[in-house]
């Protein structure tokens, strides 16, 4: 009899069983290795970036069996790592067969790039005010390197130093779960493309709209800086929101104007 991976329910409690199938995976992940009271820690990075360079694809089905194997580990801080994953929105468990990871619909997308508007544009904010020594160099380090890489039409790296530049302003404002919080936000969204290079805009239009982000915190203008965040994020939003109605048309549905208008909690 295989073994199989199921999501169920019991006395109301979302409960993932010890039931895996190593049928369907796909490319193996990178072992891990370290503390097991880290390994969960390990085994959502590790399947993060998984998510992030294209090894688990979205919509395809997985064996938490097979990833377990292939990170090297028992299966328990996988079913952990995927448990905290379900819960970000990344994966989705399919009863008796595995997970998926899981593709955002439009209205999703809205909302989480709303949830990053109320976010990310305060901790701009506070982040230009406070200004830790070697913030500006770092930022300006990490444009240069999306420029670079942009240059090279390397839109994975780019994505990288992306990622980088917008957590360390996160980071300069001082909290930890916000940090995270963004962390999964903008992770739940990968599975779409989100730089929306080659789409909508390229790797050279998304590098400058971070200049003025960066300006404005290198001059300490707190409020330009919120400014341009929002700038920065309510266009990236509204690009995926199109393009994620455009991958899955439906009669009926709203445009994009009015699911981002609908997502606006301000």
């Amino acid at each position: 009899m295989s073994h199989v991976a199921c999501y169920v329910s019991s006395q109301g409690l979302a409960r993932y069983r010890d039931c895996m199938s190593p049928e369907q995976h796909g490319a193996p992940l990178g072992r891990l290795a370290g503390p097991a009271d880290s390994l969960a820690d390990q085994a959502v990075a590790a399947i993060r970036a998984a998510i992030r360079d294209g090894t688990l694809q979205a919509g395809q089905l997985y064996s938490a069996y097979q990833v377990a194997s292939d990170l090297g580990v028992s299966r328990s801080p996988v079913r952990e790592a995927l448990m905290r994953l379900a819960e970000a929105g990344m994966v989705a468990f399919e009863r008796n067969r595995g997970f998926r990871v899981v593709i955002p619909g439009a209205a999703d997308v809205a909302e989480m790039f709303q949830l990053r508007l109320m976010l990310e544009v305060p901790a701009t904010r506070r982040a230009a005010r406070l200004a830790p020594p070697g913030l500006v160099a770092d930022l300006e380090a990490e444009l240069a390197q999306m420029r670079s890489a942009a240059a090279g039409h390397d839109e994975a790296l780019f994505m990288r130093h992306d990622q980088r530049l917008h957590r360390l302003i996160l980071e300069a404002a001082g909290n930890a779960r916000l940090t995270a919080l963004v962390g999964n936000l903008r992770d739940a969204t990968r599975t779409l493309g989100a730089s929306t290079a080659g789409t909508s805009r390229g790797l050279h239009d998304i590098a400058a709209e971070h200049v003025p982000i960066v300006e404005a915190i290198a001059a300490a203008d707190a409020s330009a800086a919120g400014e341009a965040m929002a700038r920065h994020i309510a266009h990236t939003g509204k690009l995926l929101v199109a393009q994620a109605l455009a991958g899955r048309p439906a009669a009926g549905q709203s445009s994009a104007d009015e699911l981002w208008a609908s997502a606006a909690l301000g």
